[in-house]
């Protein structure tokens, strides 16, 4: 397939880029020509998705993430730099927390699902722009959820957080927009993930493909695309925006909605 994006020259960070979602951004930037460094937690995972591309001649090359704290983050951004000269992308991926019913929730909870998905946005921001400045050149993309807009019983840590990444979103992109720097995200909705958890299950993927306007689950690859089209040159003018990627399941007012318009039983 011809590319009409092109990152040829560009060094990007993606972390969690071991499977899933990251794996598919790290797959497309690397085939858009970007130098990428996948920093996950699971060095052994990256490695692997490191190996695989780089047998296709593509340049990826893992990184451990040892933590999502202002230091650790600080430092490996300095890494990054001072081995590869640049980097132009950061893409934050890393994110989850584990389920949790507001009476059930303990501190640490808490403070895992905001330090994951929120605050390492901050740290990362704050350690890529004055390399990013420097070159005129940058984009901070983040994967958020749609789950920021939604609800979802045992959530409600999860979703407080990624609404405070949306927010994060358009106050960084403003802070940012005369330096070169766009700061954007994606929002998926329910992505299959062949072979983990409860929706890799079929009868789990069909029942909650009926209740998704489109009729289906989406793929990895329908978020990486949407993160390639904003690490481009092309979005240049686009900026402290999420794109939702999520089949249309956030359009009807409940899943029943759906049901009758396709006379679904």
């Amino acid at each position: 397939m011809a590319q009409p994006f092109d990152l040829n020259g560009k060094v990007a960070l993606v972390t969690g880029g071991g499977r899933g979602i990251g794996a598919a951004i790290v797959s497309r930037f690397a085939e858009a020509g970007a130098s990428v460094i996948i920093a996950n937690r699971t060095l052994d995972v990256a490695k692997a998705l490191a190996a695989d591309l780089s047998a296709r001649r593509l340049d990826v090359r893992a990184m451990p993430l040892a933590g999502l704290d202002r230091a650790r983050l600080h430092a490996l951004v300095s890494d990054i730099v001072r081995q590869a000269g640049r980097l132009d992308i950061v893409v934050h991926n890393a994110g989850g927390c584990p389920w949790a019913s507001i009476e059930e929730l303990d501190e640490d909870k808490l403070d895992d699902a905001l330090a994951l998905n929120l605050k390492a946005c901050f740290w990362l921001a704050q350690a890529a722009v004055p390399v990013m400045r420097r070159n005129g050149f940058g984009r901070i993309l983040v994967t958020s959820s749609v789950s920021a807009r939604v609800a979802m019983a045992g959530g409600a840590h999860y979703s407080a957080a990624k609404a405070g990444v949306n927010a994060f979103i358009r106050g960084a992109a403003f802070e940012f927009a005369r330096d070169g720097i766009t700061v954007n995200g994606v929002e998926p909705g329910f992505i299959a993930k062949p072979g983990r958890g409860t929706m890799s299950a079929p009868e789990i993927a069909d029942r909650l493909g009926r209740h998704i306007p489109v009729g289906h689950l989406g793929e990895a690859d329908d978020i990486a695309y949407a993160m390639l089209y904003l690490a481009s040159e092309q979005a240049k003018y686009t900026t402290g925006q999420t794109i939702v990627v999520d089949g249309g399941s956030t359009l009807p007012e409940t899943g029943f909605a759906v049901e009758r318009h396709w006379g679904l039983t």
